[in-house]
């Protein structure tokens, strides 16, 4: 980049003023690209800040109505309207005994149980203080001496993909200074099986140091729950500490002191059972957990004995869920609503940093409020989205129900401003939930390859969907991209493969920001001959000065 010497003032003339007010002028266009720049910078924020609402709605209420579930890893996996939790109410006679809820795919009626038996893990645990602890803490082995290494295998009742049983190895690395008790636990606690260490024990240890008891409990309930301790008979202090640990299950001698499992009967294993009950005539149905189902009612089972569970429809409960979905339903039109017919202020344009910096924040806050006003005015996408939704909530659904005013729900007249908002008629809508809550259920969340197939619900969602892809390519994902994907897992490959993840406005801003730069480079140079001009004109005013001063000097002398 070239350098130009700048000499002024000699003539007397202000000319950094004079080039300043020059500039002023060519700079004219450069504020007017970027103000239509930040217009669209603007605009691109209301995209992404009303696809967020769009994707929020969706996840938030699909959640409330139980349309996904969150698995253990803590993803948004799907549910069929089937399987909703809040359609039935379970009743039971006995909540001592077990809890009971239902699924909207259970029957109305009584059903009548008998728990015979409760799943149960397996516990051990020392039947009296481990005597082989020395005043340190530190294990003894038979003949007194410090215990430096411990090694068993622990099974819990986990197979690999060979149906085998998967083997924990246990070793308590050697030690000279002598091995705790809290060596062990946490020994058992971290182990690890398989190849890569896939697999991770299921039994946890504990250790009471103030009365010297160890405790095993398998964190699987049911027959499939193991609890075995394997030792090889050549290790000698291995198997002398197994021994030492006097674990017991609970049971007692016919003199009542308890039974305790040595080494040998340890290798045997000891297994958990399965809960048991009566479910009206299906006698003997087993689960390897106290929570069973059994057609779409599931029990929380706390105790052995008779009970009955009574199921009926939750006309109320329905009513709320679906009252709560149109709420935040018509808090979105409202919100589009607005976008689509707000006032623009043509006089108000975005200020520039010289405009900022003569103002408040206040000021420039309550200014930029009426410059942004209106730049989604009429906007096609959103327009087009919303009409789009409004159509799909009057086309024929194929069901028991074919209109959605049969189960009394309508939209807003928009003579009254509510710009289509859902209205509900709480009479209609609670006599069709009693008379038919299949048919309602249907009729708002059914899925289908065919739109008539689809509930109204899943059309709006559908509808919304679509719009946002929409948005998407116009404006970009923002800072959002996470949250679409939990409204629809693919939603951006069209976005990332035909656009390469650039959007429209990204693409015109780009445009702009390059136009600025070609700009003010331009601007740059004119300001370089602006000085070279003045300079020129210094440079020659002198000269002129000069001469005049030796014509002066030249006449004086006569």
């Amino acid at each position: 980049m070239t350098s130009t010497m700048r000499v002024t003032g000699l003539s007397g003339f202000d000319t950094d003023t004079m080039i300043e007010k020059l500039m002023e002028a060519e700079k004219v266009k450069v504020t007017k690209v970027e103000k239509e720049k930040q217009l669209l910078l603007w605009r691109q924020e209301m995209y992404n800040d009303l696809n967020k609402d769009f994707a929020n709605f969706i996840v938030n209420t699909r959640k409330a109505l139980g349309l996904t579930t969150v698995s253990y890893t803590g993803a948004l996996l799907p549910n069929t309207y089937k399987n909703l939790s809040w359609v039935n109410k379970a009743v039971s006679s006995d909540t001592s005994i077990a809890t009971a809820s239902a699924s909207s795919g259970a029957l109305a009626g009584n059903y009548r149980v008998r728990v015979n038996q409760l799943a149960e893990g397996v516990n051990l645990a020392s039947a009296s203080e481990i005597a082989n602890i020395g005043e340190d803490g530190r294990l003894l082995n038979e003949n007194g001496e410090k215990i430096t290494s411990l090694k068993f295998t622990i099974y819990d009742g986990q197979v690999d993909k060979n149906g085998d049983l998967v083997a924990f190895e246990v070793e308590v690395a050697n030690n000279d200074n002598g091995i705790t008790m809290q060596d062990v636990v946490r020994a058992i606690n971290n182990a690890k099986a398989g190849e890569k260490g896939e697999y991770s024990i299921k039994i946890k240890a504990t250790y009471d140091a103030a009365n010297k008891r160890l405790f095993l409990q398998t964190k699987d309930t049911g027959e499939k729950a193991l609890l075995r301790i394997d030792v090889d008979s050549d290790n000698e202090d291995s198997n002398y500490f197994i021994n030492q640990l006097n674990l017991s299950a609970g049971e007692k001698d016919e003199f009542g002191n308890p039974i305790t499992y040595q080494a040998d009967r340890l290798s045997q294993g000891f297994r958990g059972q399965d809960a048991v009950v009566d479910f009206n005539g299906a006698l003997g149905i087993r689960s390897s957990t106290n929570t069973i189902t059994i057609n779409g009612i599931t029990m929380n089972l706390a105790a052995t004995g008779d009970f009955t569970i009574t199921v009926n429809t939750d006309v109320d409960g329905i009513y709320e869920k679906i009252k709560n979905f149109v709420d935040e339903y018509n808090k979105l039109v409202d919100k589009t609503s607005e976008l689509l017919s707000q006032k623009k202020y043509y006089d108000y344009e975005p200020l520039t940093d010289e405009q900022k910096k003569e103002m408040s924040d206040k000021d420039i806050e309550l200014w930029e409020e009426k410059a942004k006003s209106g730049l989604l005015r009429n906007d096609s996408i959103v327009s087009r989205t919303m009409q789009n939704i409004r159509s799909s909530l009057y086309e024929s659904f194929d069901g028991a129900y074919s209109l959605i005013t049969q189960i009394g729900i309508s939209t807003e007249k928009y003579s009254t401003g509510g710009g289509g908002k859902l209205v509900i008629d709480e009479e209609k809508l609670k006599q069709a939930i009693a008379e038919n809550p299949e048919g309602v259920l249907e009729m708002l969340f059914k899925d289908g390859s065919e739109k008539s197939q689809k509930g109204i619900v899943t059309r709006v969602y559908d509808e919304l969907i679509g719009g946002m892809e929409e948005i998407i390519e116009k404006a970009g994902t923002g800072n959002n991209a996470s949250l679409y994907r939990q409204v629809k897992s693919n939603i951006l490959i069209d976005f990332v493969t035909n656009l390469g993840s650039r959007s429209y406005l990204d693409r015109d801003i780009q445009d702009f920001n390059k136009r600025i730069d070609e700009l003010n480079e331009k601007l740059a140079e004119r300001e370089t001959y602006y000085y070279k001009q003045f300079s020129a004109l210094e440079t020659y005013i002198n000269q002129m000065n000069s001469q005049s001063m030796w014509l002066s000097q030249q006449f004086g002398g006569y």
